[in-house]
């Protein structure tokens, strides 16, 4: 990448935004400490049985992209930052650790509950 300077700052400062700080853990990078911390839960809980087959980082299609005058228009997306099962249910849980919700992620949020049919839990 051919950016320099003060150019690079502004790139960082938009990377914490919202004041978070990014965490590694088991060679897994995470956007947020409070995100870090519930893997570590979540992977508790799976280790116990209580929950089972967790995904981390799961992309799920809002809107297909289309082509409009010859122009493709991109997919919209949201990313689930954990998807699992309830062992004894097998019932999917959709989860988000958020600091903030954006007006972009609320919409995103009514979208994927719509079109999925699985409400979003907020941790």
């Amino acid at each position: 990448m051919a950016v320099r300077g003060a150019s690079m700052l502004i790139y960082a400062n938009r990377l914490n935004k919202y004041k978070n700080k990014r965490i590694t853990i088991d060679n897994i990078n995470f956007q947020s400490q409070k995100e870090g911390k519930r893997y570590l839960e979540l992977k508790q809980l799976e280790k116990t049985g209580i929950i089972k087959d967790l995904q981390l980082q799961v992309k799920c299609e809002l809107q297909p992209s289309y082509i409009i005058d010859n122009k493709t228009i991109r997919a919209i997306n949201y990313v689930a930052d954990f998807v699992y099962l309830i062992a004894d249910t097998s019932e999917k849980v959709v989860e988000d650790t958020k600091g903030y919700r954006t007006e972009m992620y609320k919409l995103k949020k009514k979208m994927f509950e719509y079109r999925y049919g699985i409400k979003i839990s907020e941790v």
